[in-house]
C-alpha cells in the first residue's frame, strides 16, 4: 500500500534504518551461503540437503513430534515442501512417523537420535564459527548485541502482529523461561 498522509512513515532516522537494512542482509547473507552450509557438513561428516536443516533445527526445539502443516507453518513453507524432505530425511534415518495421540488417523513427525545428532553437530560447527568470528569481543559486548538483537526481532513481531500476522509473531516468538 503506498503511504499517503493518513499513512505515513514513523518518525524513524531514515539513514539508520538503511543502515539497519544492509547489515542484516550482510549478516543473512553470509549465514546463509551455500558453501559455508557444504563447509559445515564436511567439517561435521554428515551428508543432508540445506533445506533439511532448518527442519532438523525445529523438531530437535520442539521437544515433540509435529504435524506436517504444523512444521510447514513454522518454516513459512507449503506443505508439499515438507512432506518431500520428510521423505527424503525418513529415508535417511533423521526422521520418523509416529501415531498422532490426538487424531488416530494422523500421523506426527519426530526427530531420531540420528537426526539429533546431526543437528547438534551442524550447530556446534556454526557456533564454533561464531565463536571464533567474536572471539576479541568483550563479554559484555556479547551480551549487548544479543539483548539488543533479542529486542529488534521483538519489535518486529510485535510490529507484525499489530498487522495481523498472528501466525509469524507466534511462531518467532522465544520461549519464555519458567
Amino acid at each position: 500500500m503506498p503511504r499517503t498522509e493518513a499513512n505515513p512513515l514513523p518518525e524513524v532516522d531514515a539513514g539508520h534504518i538503511v543502515e539497519l537494512e544492509r547489515v542484516l542482509a550482510r549478516i543473512a547473507y553470509v549465514l546463509t551461503r551455500v558453501r559455508r552450509h557444504d563447509q559445515a557438513l564436511a567439517e561435521c561428516g554428515v551428508t543432508i540437503d540445506r533445506a533439511s536443516v532448518p527442519l532438523l533445527r525445529v523438531l530437535a526445539d520442539s521437544g515433540e513430534p509435529m504435524r506436517l502443516g504444523e512444521l510447514a507453518t513454522r518454516l513459512d513453507v507449503e506443505a508439499p515442501h515438507v512432506t518431500r524432505q520428510i521423505k527424503r530425511l525418513e529415508k535417511s534415518g533423521y526422521v520418523e512417523r509416529v501415531p498422532d495421540p490426538d487424531d488416530g488417523r494422523a500421523q506426527r513427525v519426530s526427530i531420531t537420535a540420528a537426526g539429533r545428532t546431526t543437528v547438534d553437530a551442524v550447530r556446534d560447527v556454526f557456533r564454533g564459527w561464531m565463536g571464533s568470528a567474536l572471539a576479541d569481543w568483550s563479554p559484555e559486548d556479547l551480551e549487548a548485541l544479543a539483548v539488543l538483537n533479542h529486542r529488534m526481532v521483538d519489535d518486529f513481531l510485535d510490529h507484525a502482529e499489530s498487522l495481523g500476522d498472528i501466525a509469524v509473531a507466534s511462531r518467532y516468538r522465544r520461549p519464555t523461561l519458567s
